[in-house]
């Protein structure tokens, strides 16, 4: 249960970095409160993942997940730069996420 709650906490992580770019400095209410709403969702799945994960490995899974989102959803929406050595990346930080969790 607690992998799911970290997976989804990483969703919301997602959300959040997303967000941020649409509330234009946080002139626009709307993205910003939900903006806001889904930091504040994503904090608190981790801190109930916490409760069974090594703080370590639940850390840097969600902020793999993160990572691995915000930057595909740059690519997919916002137009940025989908080069080889970016998505090379990427796959790195997917495999590292796949190494913690089967090391935890």
């Amino acid at each position: 249960m607690s992998w799911i709650l970290l997976f989804f906490a990483g969703l919301f992580e997602i959300g959040w970095a997303i967000g941020l770019k649409h509330t234009d400095g946080f002139s626009k209410p709307l993205p910003t409160v939900l903006t806001v709403v889904s930091m504040v969702v994503s904090l608190a799945l981790l801190g109930l993942a916490l409760k069974n994960l090594p703080v370590g490995t639940a850390y840097a899974v969600w902020t793999g997940i993160g990572t691995v989102g915000t930057a595909l959803l740059g690519i997919w929406l916002l137009g940025e730069p989908a080069t080889a050595i970016r998505l090379a990346c990427i796959a790195l930080i997917v495999c590292g996420i796949m190494g913690l969790k089967l090391a935890a």
